[in-house]
Parts: C-alpha cells; sequence; structure tokens
C-alpha cells in the first residue's frame, strides 16, 4: 500500500428485514439492533477514535410521529457515551409507556431506538 497512513472512520449498519416482534420472540428484546450496533462499534474501537455517534431510524410510521433519533460524542469513551444517553432516553420513554418493555408493537410506535436502521461511526 502507497498511500499515507492518515485518520479513518468506521461506519457500521444495520437493517432489521423482519418486524421487531420477530426479534422479541426469537431473541428475547426488541432492543437486537442497538445491541447489535454496540457491539460492531466495540470491534471498531481502535481505529484512531475521536468521537463516536449513533443514529436509529423507523421505517413504517404514522405522518407526524419522531422516526429518526441520534446521539453524538466526543467524551473520553464516545461509544459508551452515545450509548448511555441512547439507554436514557429509553427509559425516559418507557417511564410513559411501561407497556412497551415487552410489546415489541409498542415499542416500535413508542420507544426511541427500536427501529430497523441502525448506523454507528
Amino acid at each position: 500500500m502507497s498511500d499515507a497512513i492518515q485518520h479513518e472512520c468506521g461506519v457500521a449498519l444495520i437493517r432489521l428485514l423482519k418486524p421487531v416482534s420477530y426479534y422479541q420472540k426469537k431473541y428475547g428484546t426488541w432492543r437486537y439492533g442497538l445491541n447489535k450496533l454496540y457491539l460492531l462499534l466495540e470491534k471498531q474501537h481502535n481505529r484512531g477514535q475521536d468521537g463516536a455517534g449513533i443514529a436509529n431510524l423507523e421505517l413504517d410510521l404514522d405522518p407526524g410521529t419522531p422516526y429518526i433519533y441520534r446521539h453524538r460524542s466526543n467524551q473520553r469513551e464516545p461509544i459508551r457515551h452515545v450509548f448511555e444517553l441512547a439507554h436514557q432516553e429509553m427509559a425516559a420513554a418507557l417511564e410513559k409507556f411501561p407497556l412497551a418493555e415487552s410489546v415489541a408493537e409498542e415499542a416500535y410506535r413508542t420507544i426511541p431506538y427500536s427501529g430497523e436502521l441502525f448506523l454507528g461511526h
């Protein structure tokens, strides 16, 4: 390789092809996509990381419903920090909609980071 070494960013993309209820039944949680995104980002952890970010899109919602969620961080441990922020946002929503913890369809409509498309860097 003759290119000079430069700062490079790793990107992870997950697209769930089945409804979140499928992942609730098969893996016991509707958080399957978010959990996999965390694992992928941790595998890229030592790639010259100065920051991290995550985003989630929910693709099949009623008009006017929030459908995109994201967090960014440039703190000392940015991967951990963005997932802490996401989990705090999810916990706040679960206080309002406790049924969503066990009903995947309810989580999909009411809880952040319960969609089908995940992106991380």
